[in-house]
């Protein structure tokens, strides 16, 4: 048999790579602004305060895990191409409405939400982009396929911030077009350039994508929303169940790798503003760097990752790299005698409890706190007394947060692919858009967890408690995976159509 002709290859392929721009673009409509909101909320409406800034980091996530299902559905039925234009097309809205909210009197923090909320929706369209891919990719490609996705989207959320960094050149004020009543400046710009790789992104999908699908041999069929070219219909090959088993367990194993890694990113800048002195100036930019060069690592990681999986398999790697994650909290547990430096401006004024002898603070400060001590002005750095757990938790020494970064860096993007690979895998050839709405889902919902994680557990208690209950979700996490690990097998395999 023919399995496939050279024209369908090509055709495939080419909508294949659309489909990664597509996920490129929506994680660089994420991270182009995140570094600015603040400055920029805090520019339009000085009434909106820190708490309300939460809100709009988690609107993105909360649009995305609405839509995810929607848009899952919706290409269950008809073909992709409408889902992926108007969620694309209600991306660039967003981007137009972000770059307007200056303009209203009052109540412009709302209208960011609302702007920001609306590109996280039309980032649900990412469950169609993955259900497409699995469905246009045999089992033998299907890892190298999800593992190229998995890094357009990690690339996307680097060069986001370097796109912002460039516009920054522009400066505050920019220059206004009075007849638009537009504003083009460092905070503008980057959201109106993101709406114009939205539109060529609609230009490509329109141009470039079609419809195809494969078995899990690369046998060519028809798809049950395709405009009709394919030349056979799925009959005989879709008879069975899917397990819902492994496809519940596999969405509580995404949720926790999503949430772990959430919480990561949360707890880098207070972490090490409590534990090193940093000022928040120098928690951004030292974190910046790291989790740029984290961000550089997983890149590498997807890369490789495709080459192992054909060794070892999928379940394998994702159990190695779930241990790599325990592994990376474990080493951040703290130990030792030494206690962090407390805030500056608490000792000053005297609120630190008489029970903390005075020679266990003292020998900590260095010439430059001294200095500073005396400025009224200077910002305080080191750990507040507010948190109580900093006059009796050990310091988080800087060694074992940057041997975290790196661990967490590696098992991160291994079970971030592995996870996607094997959930399309374990649905075989019955329609994905759904269930990978619900899988999209999953995840943001632990992007919005995590930050609250950070702040009640972290804040109330430290990091002794937050990352041993982190480490405890994990060996959790692993004991769900034993459990279901036989499970975990294609679905052709599962029916014995094929060989694992």
């Amino acid at each position: 048999d023919v399995v496939e002709t050279q024209e369908h290859f090509k055709s495939r392929w080419r909508s294949i790579w659309v489909m990664y721009l597509t996920m490129f673009l929506s994680s660089v409509g994420f991270s182009i602004v995140i570094m600015s909101v603040w400055p920029y909320l805090h520019k339009i409406d000085p009434t909106a305060d820190a708490s309300f800034l939460g809100w709009i980091i988690a609107s993105y996530s909360i649009g995305q895990m609405v839509a995810s299902p929607l848009f899952g559905l919706w290409s269950n039925h008809r073909p992709r191409r409408e889902p992926l234009v108007v969620s694309t097309a209600i991306s660039v809205a967003a981007n137009c409405l972000y770059a307007y909210i200056h303009v209203p009197h009052s109540h412009n923090k709302y209208y960011m939400l609302t702007a920001r909320a609306l590109v996280g929706f039309g980032a649900g369209n990412v469950a169609v982009v993955r259900s497409y891919i699995a469905d246009a990719t045999s089992l033998t490609e299907r890892t190298s396929a999800m593992a190229n996705t998995s890094a357009c989207q990690a690339v996307g959320f680097i060069i986001g911030p370097v796109f912002q960094t460039c516009f920054t050149l522009i400066g505050e004020e920019g220059v206004t077009w009075k007849l638009l009543h537009l504003q083009l400046n460092m905070y503008t710009a980057p959201v109106l350039f993101g709406a114009l790789l939205g539109v060529i992104n609609i230009i490509l999908i329109f141009a470039i994508f079609r419809e195809h699908r494969v078995d899990d041999m690369g046998r060519q069929y028809k798809s049950i929303n395709s405009e009709g070219e394919e030349n056979k219909t799925l009959n005989e090959d879709t008879e069975g169940n899917v397990d819902h088993v492994a496809v519940v367990a596999l969405n509580v194993l995404f949720f926790v790798i999503l949430f772990v890694f959430a919480v990561f990113e949360t707890i880098a800048t207070p972490l090490t503003m409590d534990m090193y002195s940093w000022t928040r100036k120098e928690a951004v930019l030292y974190n910046g760097i790291i989790l740029s060069v984290i961000g550089i690592e997983s890149v590498i990681v997807f890369m490789v990752v495709k080459m192992l999986s054909k060794k070892t398999g999928e379940r394998a790697i994702l159990h190695g790299g779930l241990l790599i994650i325990l592994v990376g909290f474990f080493i951040l547990l703290p130990w030792g005698k030494k206690l962090p430096n407390i805030q500056r401006q608490e000792i000053k004024n005297n609120s630190i409890p008489r029970t903390v002898p005075t020679e266990m603070l003292m020998p900590v400060w260095s010439l430059q706190e001294m200095k500073l001590l005396s400025n009224d002005t200077a910002e305080p750095v080191g750990c507040p007394v507010t948190q109580s757990w900093c006059l009796n938790t050990p310091m988080v020494h800087l060694a074992q947060y940057l041997c975290s970064d790196v661990l967490i860096g590696l098992g991160y993007p291994v079970c971030n692919v592995m996870s996607y690979t094997l959930y399309s895998k374990i649905l075989g050839p019955k329609p994905q858009g759904v269930y990978m709405g619900w899988l999209t889902a999953s995840g943001s919902g632990a992007r919005i967890l995590g930050p609250v994680f950070v702040s009640q557990i972290y804040t109330h208690l430290g990091p002794r408690w937050a990352f041993g209950l982190i480490c405890g979700v994990v060996v959790v996490s692993l004991l769900l995976l034993e459990i279901v690990y036989k499970r975990l097998i294609a679905f052709s395999v599962r029916y014995g159509r094929m060989q694992e």
